[in-house]
């Protein structure tokens, strides 16, 4: 019998981060202690409070319904977190979307609003669920740089015309991933002057929103006329440790947000009754929990910006997100400094170009394995030498 895949498989090739666990793998199976900075998985448990009503409501028999959408409690979780946290009033009828996590909108929400060759503005370097929701609704790629010189931040006044005038959408993240940088009031009031011109609706991804050092990012939506242009998505996975839970939300724009919620109702019934509860007491926490987790991201984030200063390796201190975007020593390509970290140190990290054609000259450092991890990554990359040796 031969089977054949459909053709747009074509666009879904084995991602570089199997290469990675491959190389991973292959240290492990030679008795290697091996530290992964590659995956942005939270090595943290969720709150307590979360993990007890998980445990309360899943011995409840009719917790096992299928819940088809958000309850009504949860949206309106979500506009209190909303007013609370950056003062922006959401309608929770129809202003609040529930998500199975952020993965879920990013990848199906292009396939609501494009048709095969309308274009898509994405951040290079990006998310790379932002290319495989383009690939999947057959639409065109135009990436838009994140450039030191400009802080990372995309220059709307170098896309070209004729591709502007095919654009349906345009993909923000900010605090981002895998560039921890973070957008000003200034930037997305341009944003939503440009959507409005152009009849393009906005997408910002807001999954780092609480995971930030230095100063707090900015909500998308708390600029004006932002939810006339467009949605911003969210999650529990990295605030509130809940990743595997797969919960999380869209806000914003009411047409878009049914458009989208049109086409879930056709692809899934819901995320588990239990879960939504207990994001409904995560998104209404007035407790230390964030503030602490906060700190511990914080904490590892210096020891390793100092740790690779004292090793050599001057990179930038992020301000936000649970990522480092570090610029490689000269004489390596982000793949080659990659592979060598595994191969000689034992510890993982993500190359940038796994991220678009501008991540490279970077590699991605994740914040998720605690201090004594770091310590000893450290410790392996000083003895491997690594950062003293020039490649020809």
């Amino acid at each position: 019998m031969n089977i054949h895949s459909a053709d747009r498989m074509n666009a879904f090739t084995e991602s570089v981060f199997a290469e990675l666990t491959h190389l991973k793998k292959s240290q492990l199976a030679k008795g290697h202690h091996v530290i992964d900075l590659s995956i942005g998985s939270p090595d943290l448990p969720p709150p307590v409070f979360v993990q007890n009503k998980l445990k309360e409501l899943v011995e409840l028999g009719n917790s096992f319904a299928y819940s088809l959408s958000g309850t009504a409690d949860f949206n309106q979780a979500v506009a209190d977190y909303y007013n609370r946290s950056f003062s922006v009033r959401l309608n929770p009828e129809d202003e609040v979307l529930l998500l199975m996590g952020s993965q879920d909108g990013l990848v199906h929400l292009p396939l609501v609003l494009c048709n095969p060759g309308d274009y898509i503005l994405m951040p290079d370097p990006g998310y790379t669920a932002y290319f495989a929701g383009a690939k999947l609704a057959s639409a065109e790629i135009y990436p838009m740089p994140l450039l030191k010189e400009n802080q990372f931040l995309p220059n709307l006044a170098e896309i070209p015309e004729e591709i502007i005038e095919k654009t349906k959408l345009m993909i923000l993240n900010f605090p981002g991933n895998p560039v921890p940088a973070l957008a000003t009031e200034e930037f997305f009031s341009e944003v939503v002057q440009f959507a409005k011109k152009h009849n393009i609706v906005v997408l910002h991804d807001f999954a780092y929103s609480e995971l930030y050092f230095d100063e707090k990012p900015i909500s998308f939506l708390s600029v004006p006329g932002a939810i006339d242009v467009g949605i911003e998505m969210n999650s529990l996975s990295k605030s509130f440790s809940m990743a595997g839970a797969r919960i999380a939300y869209a806000a914003g724009n009411a047409e878009v947000l049914s458009m989208l919620g049109q086409l879930k109702s056709n692809l899934d019934y819901g995320v588990f009754l239990p879960v939504q509860a207990a994001a409904c007491l995560a998104l209404r926490d007035t407790s230390n929990y964030l503030d602490q987790n906060r700190q511990i991201y914080k904490k590892r984030r210096d020891l390793l910006v100092n740790g690779f200063k004292e090793l050599g390796w001057t990179i930038e201190s992020p301000k936000a997100s649970m990522f480092i975007w570090a610029k490689i020593p000269e004489g390596y390509t982000s793949k080659s400094f990659t592979i060598q970290l595994i191969e000689k140190a034992n510890v993982v990290v993500t190359p940038g170009n796994a991220f678009g054609q501008w991540g490279e000259g970077y590699v991605r450092i994740a914040l998720v394995q605690p201090e004594s991890e770091i310590v000893q990554a450290l410790e392996n990359i000083r003895k491997s030498g690594i950062l003293h040796t020039q490649v020809k």
